[in-house]
């Protein structure tokens, strides 16, 4: 998939005292840059709120502790990744107001942070302005669940882990059709799309809200009916970073089982796994929309027992066992799915199952909120209109094999992402599709040779050309992707953006740049891979100091 408040006079006295202690040091981090945006903030939020406990500037103690919190990618926190001059972890949303207005006022760049797993790191390094401070969200995480009116409002910074936790607690047959990692910021997680194991039945995440709040350009505080229709359409789908801060969502609430039933099973290649993924491709975008088989798929075995590949299929079904084997036995009995292999349980407690908890796991794990997956990692996606032939398969897993720790996920499709408009949402990878494909490689110590995966996986992608969409090669804007195209400079051009745009939104793109056109022509909002307005401001009037970009090792 890719966050303000004070009286500063304070703080400069605060800065003084402390400036000696041991737990700070020396920085590049600019303290007159913060003191005027802390100033600001107190003009223009509340007076007497201490904005000193909410900013942590380079030389604090607490500042990397912060800035790698939810970043996920550890490639984007090595040392030589720009840091920004400060992290604002706004309490309210007149704090997010004021932070608005005041980066304007001042000139600064805002990265704008509600969950961290952002594959490249574009909520908190910018790799084509500085100064940038970041907004981080995090302390914005309450959940209204209103059973009676089947709806829930969740502010940005919570967790979707949070959010079905809060939803079960008040109900175990309401759910909501969202991601798989359960650590993913609400916020962002929503803002380009948000599939997950029931997106057959339901669709996306995007296709059940139903209002949101967002601060705009202007500092303002919009709901639907405020913002209209064209940015409220924007907003689900087009990608987090570009049309404002989003606050709050409101969703709609979806119908449980009161049991639903887990499996997993797997085949390796020298098990016939290849023919059963073949059938895979033919079966699992069309099968009961009740069911959704993902495939998770990696090497196994060693150099001395030699190496295969292992295909993992792990379901949610919507239902108990007995009528899973029923649609099994019909439509996909290559799997040999048994009894033994089914696991019945609640939905909270599926949620729990395919993020990789193991069974006895309380739910309440899904309040702690933090990443459970921090790496060195480079990732890319696809969609697969026509099944991938055997021999296409075959040539796949020698490529994987080639690679230490590779992993793909298949996603099935179908069902209900069958039944949208590609123009629905800016989100348009509906009818047609069979499955996506997540690619990631990994790696876990900075000090490898981090070229040799990032152009393992260039190969690979390179590869699966043959096979993926086409007219354009489409990939899933969460995913964000640097080798797709940047925006090289402030204010890249419509057509300098359209290499990516198209990409993620096919022709939903242009609709958007015309809304950004709209809403933010200044481009408050922005970031290496943000929808451009169709003019943007010189870069002079910005007063902005520009670094050259160079891709992160």
């Amino acid at each position: 998939m890719f966050s303000s408040t004070s009286l500063r006079f304070s703080l400069l006295l605060l800065l003084l005292s402390l400036s000696s202690l041991s737990h700070f040091s020396s920085s590049s981090s600019d303290p007159s840059l913060q003191e005027s945006f802390a100033q600001c903030l107190s003009l223009n939020s509340d007076k007497n709120f201490p904005f000193f406990s909410s900013i942590y500037a380079q030389y604090n103690s607490s500042f990397t502790t912060v800035l790698n919190s939810s970043a996920q990618n550890l490639r984007y926190i090595l040392p030589s990744a720009p840091k920004p001059e400060f992290i604002f972890t706004p309490t309210s949303e007149s704090h997010v107001q004021a932070a608005v207005i005041c980066s304007k006022k001042l000139n600064i760049h805002i990265r704008v942070r509600s969950g961290g797993h952002d594959y490249e790191g574009m909520s908190y390094v910018s790799e084509i302005e500085t100064p940038f401070i970041v907004i981080d969200l995090v302390k914005l995480r309450g959940i209204n669940v209103d059973i009676q009116d089947n709806s829930a409002w969740v502010q940005a910074g919570a967790t979707i882990g949070e959010m079905y936790y809060r939803i079960s607690e008040k109900s175990p047959v309401h759910g909501f059709p969202a991601g798989l990692c359960s650590s993913l910021g609400v916020g962002g997680h929503i803002t380009g799309g948000a599939y997950g194991s029931m997106m057959r039945k339901y669709g996306l995440g995007v296709d059940n809200v139903e209002d949101a709040k967002i601060v705009d350009a202007n500092g303002r505080i919009l709901d639907r009916k405020a913002m209209g229709e064209d940015m409220f359409w924007a907003i689900r789908g087009g990608g987090g970073g570009s049309f404002g801060i989003l606050l709050w969502w409101k969703i709609k609430l979806v119908p449980v089982p009161q049991t639903v039933t887990v499996f997993t099973v797997t085949k390796t290649s020298d098990q016939g796994g290849t023919s059963v993924l073949h059938r895979w491709q033919q079966v699992a975008p069309f099968i009961d929309e009740d069911l959704f088989i993902r495939v998770l798929i990696q090497p196994s075995g060693n150099e001395t027992t030699g190496r295969t590949i292992s295909t993992s299929y792990n379901a949610l079904f919507l239902g108990d066992s007995k009528r899973l084997l029923q649609v099994m036995s019909t439509s996909f009995p290559e799997l040999g799915l048994t009894i033994k292999d089914c696991y019945e349980t609640s939905w909270i407690k599926s949620v729990l199952y395919i993020a990789g908890y193991p069974k006895d796991t309380p739910p309440e794990v899904l309040l702690q909120g933090k990443p459970t997956f921090k790496n060195y990692f480079k990732a890319k996606s696809d969609f697969v209109r026509d099944p991938i032939p055997e021999s296409g398969l075959e040539g796949l897993w020698k490529k994987l094999i080639e690679e230490e720790r590779p992993l793909m996920i298949w996603n099935p499709y179908g069902g209900m992402m069958s039944k949208f408009a590609e123009s629905d949402s800016p989100f348009p990878h509906r009818n047609g599709t069979l499955y996506k494909i997540q690619y990631v490689t990994s790696w876990e110590n900075k000090d490898e040779d981090a070229k040799n995966h990032m152009d393992w996986m260039t190969g690979l992608y390179d590869y699966m050309a043959a096979y993926a969409s086409k007219s354009p090669r489409e990939a899933y804007v969460n995913y964000r992707d640097l080798d797709l195209g940047m925006n090289k400079k402030n204010g890249t051009s419509y057509e300098e953006a359209s290499s990516w745009g198209k990409v993620y939104f096919k022709g939903n793109f242009e609709r958007l740049v015309k809304i950004k056109s709209q809403v933010d022509p200044e481009n408050v909002f922005r970031h290496e891979q943000s929808i451009p307005p169709l003019a943007v401001p010189s870069q002079n009037n910005r007063k902005l100091r520009v670094k050259k970009y160079k891709k992160l090792d």
